[in-house]
C-alpha cells in the first residue's frame, strides 16, 4: 500500500505529485509520486534542491505564522503545476493536493514604491478546495488580493471572510476558525506538522555540542540545538532499543547517552572514557542529529531532509539507509540527495522511490515525468 498523508480524521490519503514553479527567466519542477516509504530526489542542480527546501524558510514560516522555536522549517510545497515559461518575472507558486484538500499560493512582487523592501514577496492570490484538482464547484477558500472569501457552513455561499488581509499574511493563518473555516484550521495544523532538516549544524561553535538545559523534546530542532534533550526523550519515552541499533549499527557497537548536563556522550571500543559532542567530528554528530530526528517519538505526516550525506563518511552511508526506511514505516520521507551509494543503498534497503533532476535547455525537470493534473488559481 503507498504511504499516505492525511488530515487527523483520515490519517492517510494519497499523496499526490508535487511540485512549484519559479518564474523568473528559468523554471524548475518537483514531482513526487505516492510512495511507499522514502523518496529520493537526486540530480545535478543545487539551485532547485535549496529553493525547494529553503522555501519554507523564506516564505512557509511566515505564511503559516510559526517561529523558529516552534519547530523545524515549515513550508507549503506543492504539486506540478504549467509546464511552460513565462514571460512574467519574479512570480512564484506553490502548492499542492491530496485526495481529500488542496492548497496553492501565487506570490509576485509588490507595486514599486520608495521602500526599501520593493523585493519583498506579496500574496497575490490563494486557494484551498476539496479533492486533488482544483475548480468552481470545489473551491471552498478564495483570496485574490487583500479581500478572502470563503464558503459558509450553513447555506454554501460565498461569504467575504477578510477584506483587507496583509499582502504578508497568508489566510490559512489568519482566517481559519472553527465555523466557516474549519477546513483551514485543519490545513493549516497538518502543513504546521511537516518537519524540513536542511541546516543541522555540526561546526565547531555548533549549539548541538554545548552543554545546555533540558527539558522535554520528542521533535528535534532544525538546527539540532537541543540534540541532548532529544536523545533522552527517545530514551525514555521513545524506541531506544531502535536508537541503540542505530548508533551501534554505524560506529561498531558503540553506545550513547546523555550527561548531567544534556551533553550527548558516546563511548567506543578501546577508548578509556565516553567522548561528548564537542569532541565528535562532523560527520559522526551529524549522524546522531539525524537519528534523533528519524527516531523522534512524535513523528510527522512527511519529513524531507536536504542532503542527509552531507561530511558522513561513506561508511556511514548503509547505516543511514537502513535507519531511513525503518523511520519510513512511521512517516513518509523525502530525502535530496547528490550520493550515488546512498541512492543504491535505499533501493537496497527499501521500496524507494527515485525521482532523477536533469538540466535541460537552463531549466530543471524531473527525469521521464508527465505533466500531472493541476491547476493553479488566478489573480
Amino acid at each position: 500500500m503507498p504511504r499516505r498523508i492525511g488530515l487527523p480524521f483520515a490519517p492517510r490519503c494519497d499523496a499526490r505529485p508535487w511540485a512549484a514553479q519559479h518564474r523568473h527567466g528559468r523554471k524548475w519542477q518537483w514531482q513526487v509520486e505516492p510512495v511507499s516509504g522514502v523518496a529520493l530526489a537526486f540530480g545535478c542542480c543545487a539551485g532547485a534542491r535549496h529553493c525547494l527546501v529553503g522555501c519554507g524558510r523564506r516564505i512557509g514560516v511566515h505564511t503559516l505564522g510559526r517561529t523558529r522555536e516552534d519547530q523545524p522549517r515549515d513550508a507549503n510545497w506543492g504539486r506540478a503545476g504549467s509546464g511552460h515559461c513565462s514571460t512574467r518575472t519574479g512570480q512564484l507558486k506553490l502548492g499542492f493536493a491530496s485526495d481529500d484538500f488542496g492548497y496553492a499560493i501565487d506570490l509576485g512582487l509588490p507595486i514599486p514604491s520608495r521602500t526599501r523592501f520593493s523585493h519583498d514577496p506579496e500574496i497575490k492570490a490563494e486557494a484551498v478546495w476539496t479533492g486533488p484538482v482544483l475548480g468552481r464547484a470545489n473551491l471552498f477558500a478564495d483570496r485574490r488580493g487583500q479581500l478572502v472569501r470563503v464558503r459558509s457552513s450553513e447555506t454554501g455561499g460565498w461569504r467575504d471572510g477578510v477584506k483587507n488581509l496583509s499582502a504578508v499574511d497568508s489566510m490559512i493563518a489568519h482566517c481559519a476558525d472553527p465555523a466557516d473555516g474549519l477546513e483551514l484550521l485543519i490545513l493549516r495544523e497538518r502543513m504546521r506538522a511537516w518537519r524540513f532538516y536542511d541546516d543541522l549544524r555540526t561546526d565547531r561553535d555548533a549549539p548541538a555540542r554545548r552543554s545546555q538545559v533540558g527539558t522535554f523534546t520528542p521533535i528535534l530542532a532544525g538546527d539540532g540545538s537541543d540534540i541532548g534533550a532529544a536523545i533522552q526523550t527517545i530514551i525514555e519515552i521513545g524506541d531506544s532499543d531502535a536508537l541503540r541499533d542505530a548508533i551501534a549499527d554505524a560506529f561498531d557497537g558503540a553506545t550513547i547517552g546523555v550527561g548531567d548536563r544534556f551533553e550527548v556522550e558516546m563511548r567506543q571500543h578501546g577508548l578509556l572514557r565516553s567522548l561528548t559532542a564537542a569532541e565528535l567530528s562532523d560527520g559522526t554528530l551529524r549522524y546522531v542529529l539525524l537519528v534523533a530526528s528519524l527516531l523522534s517519538p512524535r513523528p510527522p505526516e512527511l519529513m524531507i531532509l536536504n542532503e542527509p550525506e552531507a561530511s558522513l563518511h561513506p561508511d556511514l552511508l548503509n547505516p543511514l539507509a537502513r535507519l531511513l526506511v525503518k523511520a519510513s514505516e512511521r512517516c513518509q520521507i523525502v530525502v535530496v540527495s547528490h550520493a550515488q551509494k546512498l541512492v543504491a543503498a535505499l533501493g537496497e534497503h527499501g521500496n524507494a522511490t527515485l525521482i532523477e533532476l536533469q538540466k535541460s535547455m537552463g531549466e530543471t525537470i524531473v527525469a521521464g515525468a508527465a505533466r500531472p493534473d493541476w491547476k493553479w488559481p488566478s489573480r
